[in-house]
This record gives C-alpha cells, sequence and structure tokens, in this order.
C-alpha cells in the first residue's frame, strides 16, 4: 500500500479507528495499528490529531453521528408520528440492532467512559454524548406533553443503558423486556399530568 497524504488521510484515520475503537476500546488499540491499518504515515496521523486524544475524540464525534443522531433520533422518529410513539419505538429500534448481532457492538460512550473513567477530556466528552441521549428523551417527553420530562428522560435512559448492557450479556430481548417498563413510565407521566390539570 501507498503511504501519501492524501485529503482523505483524515477520513481514513477516522474511519479506521473507529472501526478499532468500536470493537475492542480505546486502551487495546495502539498508533501502530491504526497507522498500519489506515495505510498513512504517523507523521500524518500526528499533522491531523496531535495525539491519541485527539483521534479518540474524533471518533467519539464520528459515533455520534452514526450512532445518536441515527438511531436515538432519526430512526425513531421515522417510525412513528407522536413524540410519545418516538420514544417507545426507540425500544424497537434497538430490538432490531440487539437481534443483528454481527452489527451490535454496545455503546462506545459506555464502553470508553468505563475504560477512562469521567476526567479528562475523553472523559468529559463521554459524558457530554450521553447527556445529548437524555436531551433527545427529554425533549421528545417536552413534546409530548409528559409530566416532569428531565425525570422521565433520566428513568428512560437507564432501560436504555440496560438493555444495551443486557444485549451485551447475549439478551437480545433486552429492548423488548424494555419497551413495556417504558410504556408505564409514560402512562404514569402522562397520568400525572391529567391529575394535575384536573
Amino acid at each position: 500500500m501507498t503511504i501519501n497524504d492524501s485529503p482523505s488521510a483524515r477520513e481514513r484515520l477516522i474511519d479506521t479507528s473507529y472501526e478499532l475503537f468500536t470493537r475492542r476500546g480505546i486502551c487495546g488499540v495502539g498508533i501502530d495499528e491504526v497507522v498500519d491499518k489506515a495505510g498513512v504515515a504517523k507523521a500524518t496521523l500526528y499533522r491531523h490529531f496531535p495525539s491519541k486524544d485527539d483521534l479518540v475524540l474524533a471518533f467519539l464525534q464520528r459515533r455520534a453521528e452514526l450512532w445518536t443522531d441515527e438511531v436515538i433520533d432519526r430512526q425513531p422518529r421515522e417510525r412513528a408520528e407522536t413524540p410519545r410513539e418516538q420514544l417507545l419505538a426507540l425500544f424497537d429500534v434497538f430490538d432490531e440492532w440487539f437481534h443483528r448481532r454481527s452489527e451490535y457492538e454496545a455503546c462506545s460512550f459506555i464502553k470508553v467512559l468505563f475504560e477512562v473513567g469521567s476526567e479528562g477530556r475523553i472523559g468529559a466528552a463521554c459524558v457530554a454524548h450521553l447527556d445529548r441521549i437524555r436531551d433527545i428523551l427529554r425533549d421528545r417527553a417536552e413534546q409530548a406533553g409528559l409530566r416532569d420530562p428531565e425525570a422521565l428522560a433520566w428513568s428512560l435512559n437507564i432501560l436504555i443503558k440496560g438493555s444495551i448492557v443486557c444485549a451485551a450479556e447475549g439478551d437480545i430481548e433486552s429492548a423488548r423486556r424494555a419497551r413495556p417498563i417504558a410504556e408505564r413510565l409514560i402512562d404514569e407521566h402522562t397520568a400525572d399530568n391529567a391529575e394535575q390539570r384536573s
């Protein structure tokens, strides 16, 4: 493979790190492996990413674009018309994801957070990306007119993370198990909202 610094070198580095970091975590993958697999010189990597942390941050941003924006935000909106139905549709999206075992790689933000903790640039970035997921859930709850959308977002977030971990353990039905719990939570917030108005 010819080593060059073409305009696509940065993208190749991000794509390669995405593949490696997603499957094996960030601590188990070294810069030399990324450089070799991407077919770029080490100097090229450092020109685009001054440190491994910078490469990891780019990976996390790509993960947010491909996972948070796609799986958490867009797909439920395409499957259901109302914000309430979209909150539940998220678990249907997860169910399909969990059943595609060859594509299932759990949540990179959680995995990296476990690897490095919440301190430092990488930990802070993981927390910020996870906050964005809660923001989407809270916004949908607000649009649905549910009581205390912040608390509901945190509760649904626990269900989401729990189902992801259970799927990683081998329970590919975990999203189906979580969905009725999510529906009860939403109903409770809906009922409380109605009681407050009466």
